[in-house]
């Protein structure tokens, strides 16, 4: 086949972008939420035993948000912001966090798959615990890293206030 031939030629061998999910977002893609678009700069995938949940790291200028996906009966979305709030181990079964009670709901150990700017910590284990308020309508969630404890503040989002764009294949 010449050249002007594969230049005109109404046969294309692009591959075919897969629709994105919440579960199936991939580094390189962008997600809108609340009318601001992010790239999604790394990607953690922790699994507990049987269990497996996903962490994707959205940046927009300098924000930087975490979207949370898993599939427990139904899917489960959250939206994560870094807080700055000690806490030692074991975790504490209530935690207060700007005037609101949280209430311990799990905690375990989880091995990770980082991508993208997670990938430092691929192949770690961290010791998580997530709390949420009586409502169920604010988290927090704790990740142990080593000696280092990372907290963040969290509330539900719905699926449809998503719009997610492939970024790569």
């Amino acid at each position: 086949m010449g050249f002007f031939s594969k230049l005109f030629s109404s046969k294309k061998d692009k591959p075919e972008v897969k629709e994105r999910t919440a579960l199936t977002i991939q580094v390189g893609d962008i997600v809108t939420y609340d009318l601001i678009d992010y790239e999604v700069v790394g990607k953690i995938t922790y699994r507990d035993g049987g269990y497996e949940w996903l962490g994707y790291q959205l940046l927009e200028g300098k924000n930087t948000l975490w979207l949370s996906a898993e599939m427990d009966d139904e899917l489960e979305l959250g939206i994560y912001k870094k807080i700055q709030l000690p806490v030692s181990t074991p975790y504490p079964k209530e935690m207060s966090y700007e005037n609101r009670k949280y209430y311990l709901e799990e905690s375990g150990k989880a091995n990770v798959v980082g991508e993208g700017r997670s990938a430092n910590i691929n192949g770690s284990q961290t010791h998580y615990a997530d709390y949420s308020d009586s409502e169920e309508e604010h988290f927090l969630s704790f990740e142990t890293w080593g000696t280092e404890t990372e907290a963040s503040y969290g509330y539900p989002i719905e699926e449809f206030e998503l719009k997610i764009l492939a970024g790569t294949i």
